[in-house]
């Protein structure tokens, strides 16, 4: 077996998920998706933002007392209410505290209006007061430092981690790079940071390259990634959980990486989160899109049929789906010999183009099931033996 080095899976699907438009979660919903999240395997939940409102504090509160296996995580600014905040609501063990960092000048300048040392400053206070109130496993989570410049970021991430700091988080915050330059941007920092300490990605998808860029800090020495189920999130979304987990699953070996996500119960905790914000399930994402195991085209109806790795590599079972064969305008003739076989009749060409007129050529907009469409050809497959040639 070759070697692989386990990463660590993060889901933000109750925080940066939960912020972005129409995505709001009762502390309820929250509790119950962080439950279907340890029970994938997902190693660090971010229950929420404690002291952005008391709904928030509320459901970092239940979601903590609910875990078991999983470890808590909360996001926090780099201020001692924050921190307060955070150790009050979620406790100390077993929780991932999260400070955020500026990373860029640009923020610096923009958002802050503060110098860079003012930055560096409050970062190594909040770090350093959060060890004093118990904390164990602190996160520096460097905001837009796929902006951010070397004489910036360097300083920021050594002076942090010297003060306690066990986990450096690099954010494409805008989802701007391509994944050679946030495999550069990863590479660099893992120069100046000691081995125990674990470099995570947290990648938007602004230009589709969210689940790449993660996979390229990974392959530069990041050991965690944060995600989101579905890749929610601000703008585009992030990482999405059961892409990456498909991508490890499939690619593990040749990647030489794997993680302890079970990919069965990935489709379930998508529709509960999908449930929960009133979000349609799309119809062609991967993995969780409503038609990525379905086919109504003839060609691959054809090669399905006879043997279904022709046009299916990413299995549906092994992500809690099934196959299923449409029939509509696109089908061909191939999948009605076949239920006619299945109805125990010989494919005579006059039934089947019977059957074609009827059923295919007719250009329904509506897709029909092949399971219901097989009564329905049985049926008129018994009448067809008799002579009737009728339905």
């Amino acid at each position: 077996m070759p070697h692989h080095r386990q990463i660590t899976v993060f889901d933000s699907t109750l925080r940066d998920g939960e912020q972005a438009p129409g995505n709001a979660m009762s502390p309820e919903h929250k509790v119950a998706l962080a439950l279907a999240l340890e029970e994938v395997g997902v190693d660090v939940i971010e229950a929420g933002f404690p002291s952005s409102s008391p709904e928030d504090f509320k459901a970092v509160q239940q979601v903590a007392q609910a875990l078991t296996t999983a470890k808590l995580s909360t996001l926090n600014r780099a201020v001692p209410a924050d921190i307060e905040a955070a150790a009050e609501a979620g406790g100390v063990d077993r929780h991932q505290i999260q400070i955020m960092a500026t990373g860029s000048d640009f923020h610096l300048a923009h958002k802050r209006g503060i110098s860079r040392q003012q930055g560096i400053d409050e970062v190594v206070a909040a770090v350093r007061l959060a060890g004093q109130l118990g904390f164990r496993d602190v996160s520096l989570g460097v905001e837009d430092a796929s902006r951010g410049s070397d004489e910036l970021l360097r300083p920021l991430v050594t002076e942090a981690v010297a003060a306690g700091v066990t986990t450096v988080v690099l954010a494409d915050t805008t989802g701007r790079l391509l994944p050679t330059e946030f495999g550069d941007l990863v590479r660099r920092v893992r120069a100046w940071t000691p081995p125990e300490v674990v470099l995570s990605t947290h990648c938007h998808d602004d230009l589709g390259l969210g689940l790449a860029n993660a996979l390229a800090g990974l392959l530069a020495g990041a050991g965690a990634v944060q995600t989101t189920i579905g890749g929610i999130g601000e703008r585009a979304g992030n990482t999405p959980l059961e892409e990456l987990a498909a991508v490890l699953h499939y690619k593990g070996d040749q990647l030489g990486l794997s993680c302890g996500v079970r990919t069965d119960g990935l489709f379930a905790a998508f529709d509960q989160l999908c449930q929960a914000i009133g979000m349609p399930w799309p119809r062609n994402k991967a993995i969780v899109g409503e038609y990525v195991f379905s086919t109504a085209a003839g060609i691959h109806q054809a090669g399905l049929i006879k043997e279904p790795a022709t046009y299916e590599y990413v299995e549906a079972a092994r992500f809690g789906r099934r196959r299923q064969i449409l029939i509509g305008r696109h089908s061909g003739r191939a999948v009605l010999r076949h239920l006619v076989e299945q109805a125990g009749r010989a494919p005579d060409p006059e039934l089947i183009a019977a059957l074609y007129e009827r059923h295919v050529a007719g250009g329904q907009r509506e897709v029909t099931t092949i399971e219901e469409l097989a009564a329905v050809v049985a049926a008129e497959a018994a009448d067809w033996r008799r002579g009737t040639g009728e339905r």
